[in-house]
This record gives structure tokens, C-alpha cells and sequence, in this order.
């Protein structure tokens, strides 16, 4: 029930692959995604994340920012989302992030993931994928690198229950 729940909710995935269902290097699968005040509620009833940048308003502006800010490890959530959608199974073993600009509540962002290299380790795959989130506007926001452990390359659509935004 909960994994239905999560998957239902209304995010765009795309892969940049169509013609093929095998990751490959160059391989790019996105998702869109705008952040809201319940995402940042749950994630800190979740996280025990209370920053209050992250809720009040006068302190965020305060330390130069123009409004209350997403927390940058729930828009770099999209990541490991993106990796399961499509492969799951998948185990996702690092991940470095470098937070370029804050993210506000109702800021669209597409998280990019893009396949660097793969090497085959007996029956599984080690991926290394660029991660990099952008505001719709077009301003990079957060760029990474992961590595993932693939069960197959071969990506599996997103859950039907998902649809665009």
C-alpha cells in the first residue's frame, strides 16, 4: 500500500533512451518535481530535520535567502527515486553532492541522471551516473556523482501509476 502510495503521486519520469530499453553510457533519465510546504513538513517529521530556515520565513531571509528553503537532501532524494523507478532491485552504494543554489517550495526542479560508465562485476553492474538537479528556469541547483549496483541494464518503464505533471 504505501509503496502504490508513493509511486501515484504526480511526477513526470523520462528517459532520453526511448529507442532503447538498455541503460548504455549517455543513457539520461529525468524527473520533474515541485517541491511543496507538506513535502518539507514530512520529510522533517521524518528526518527530525527542524532548521528553521527550513520553516520560518524571517530567519531564512535573515541568513540571505528569500524565502523558507527545501532541504537539499529531499531534492537530492530524486536520485535514488529516479534509479529504482527504473531498475529496481537496484542498490544505491554512493553518492556526492554539491549544492549550487537553494531550491524554494514551488520551485519546479528536474532531476537529471546520466550513465558516466558501466562495468559488469559477475551477473550484477556497477553504474556510474552524473546526478544534477535543475530549476526549470534553467539554473543548476545541484550536480553529483552516484554509483549503483544494477541488477540488469535493462530499464524497466516507471510504475503506470505515475503520471506527467
Amino acid at each position: 500500500m504505501l509503496i502504490k502510495r508513493l509511486f501515484s503521486s504526480s511526477h513526470a519520469f523520462s528517459s532520453s533512451s526511448a529507442s532503447s530499453n538498455l541503460l548504455k553510457i549517455g543513457s539520461v533519465l529525468k524527473q520533474a518535481r515541485t517541491f511543496t510546504d507538506d513535502d518539507v513538513l514530512g520529510y522533517s517529521k521524518l528526518t527530525h530535520d527542524a532548521n528553521p530556515l527550513h520553516f520560518d520565513a524571517k530567519c531564512a531571509k535573515n541568513a540571505g535567502f528569500s524565502d523558507c528553503l527545501v532541504p537539499g537532501m529531499l531534492v537530492a532524494s530524486l536520485f535514488p527515486r529516479i534509479i529504482a523507478a527504473h531498475f529496481p532491485g537496484a542498490i544505491y552504494v554512493s553518492q556526492t553532492l554539491h549544492f549550487k543554489l537553494p531550491v524554494y517550495i514551488g520551485d519546479e526542479i528536474i532531476a537529471e541522471v546520466q550513465a558516466v560508465s558501466i562495468r559488469q562485476i559477475k551477473n550484477k553492474y556497477i553504474a556510474k551516473l552524473s546526478t544534477k538537479c535543475i530549476k526549470c528556469d534553467g539554473p543548476l541547483v545541484i550536480d553529483g556523482e552516484a554509483t549503483a549496483m544494477l541488477p540488469s541494464l535493462v530499464m524497466e518503464p516507471p510504475n503506470l501509476a505515475v503520471t506527467s505533471s
